[in-house]
Order: C-alpha cells, then sequence, then structure tokens
C-alpha cells in the first residue's frame, strides 16, 4: 500500500512531466509558426526570419529554466525509485533520453544559437547553423516524446 507521501510525490511527478510536455508542444506547435511567420497575421515586413529567431529564442531561453527546474525534480524521484527498487528497464532508457536530451538542449544547443545570433545574420545563415539548429529540433521532439513514453509508462506501472 502507498504512503499518501508516495501518492503525493508521484502526482507531483506526473504534474511535472504534464507540464514539460504541455510546454514543449506550446512552445513547438503553438508558438515557433506564429514567431517564425508573422507575415501571415501582420502583414508582410513586420520582421525578418533573424529577428523571428531572436525572438523564439527568448521563449526558449525561458522554457529552458522550466525545462531544467522540472528535469531536476523528476531526475531526484527516479532517484528515489531507483534505490527503493521500484524501477525498470524501460523507465530507466525513457528518462535517460529525456535528461541526455534536456541537457544537450540547454547546455550545448542554447548557448550555441544565442552565440550566432550575437555575431549577427550571416552567421544564422551558415550550413553548420542550419545543421545544429535541425540537431536541437531532433532533440526536442526526442525529448517530448521520451517524456510521453515516461508519463504513460509510469501511470501503467502505478496503476498495475
Amino acid at each position: 500500500m502507498k504512503t499518501s507521501w508516495q501518492k503525493s510525490m508521484f502526482i507531483t511527478y506526473l504534474l511535472l512531466l504534464g507540464l514539460c510536455i504541455g510546454a514543449e508542444i506550446a512552445v513547438g506547435v503553438l508558438a515557433a509558426p506564429v514567431i517564425f511567420f508573422p507575415d501571415r497575421f501582420l502583414g508582410e515586413g513586420v520582421l525578418d526570419h533573424f529577428q523571428s529567431g531572436v525572438l523564439m529564442t527568448q521563449i526558449f531561453l525561458k522554457f529552458n529554466v522550466l525545462l531544467m527546474l522540472s528535469t531536476l525534480l523528476i531526475a531526484a524521484y527516479e532517484i528515489y525509485l531507483y534505490r527503493t527498487k521500484r524501477y525498470d528497464l524501460a523507465s530507466a532508457l525513457l528518462f535517460s533520453v529525456a535528461l541526455l536530451g534536456s541537457l544537450a538542449f540547454v547546455l550545448y544547443f542554447t548557448p550555441y544559437i544565442v552565440e550566432a545570433q550575437k555575431a549577427g545574420a550571416e552567421a544564422t545563415a551558415t550550413t553548420e547553423f542550419r545543421s545544429i539548429h535541425n540537431w536541437s529540433e531532433i532533440v526536442m521532439k526526442a525529448i517530448l516524446l521520451a517524456q510521453v513514453g515516461l508519463f504513460f509508462r509510469r501511470v501503467w506501472l502505478y496503476l498495475k
């Protein structure tokens, strides 16, 4: 039988996972298309692609705080489950993907993009920048899929 403390921790864990999943969808699916294609809503010539990128980066800088804080709290819960022998390989793998992806996104991709933007529009028009940016999108999708998988895996194991 689970104690009320364990139930509260589990609910908080799921809430944090859900918050991350929702924020990732909001940032990637809802905000990005509006920010990068403002001409659809405001007419031509309002923002160029570089300016849209600068705005989107500001959104991601704020998102990164939420992502890292939530990831650290989720990690604490995953460590707790490991130490109490209530873990499984699938959950560990999903969490590892989410953790490593989050660290890469926050500590590598975002700083790279910020530095390139500081260098100007020319620096963000290179093949290298496009490649790094594309990889950051792939990593964000991997984080999202891992978190969704982890959410449902933990619920399934809890109800089992």
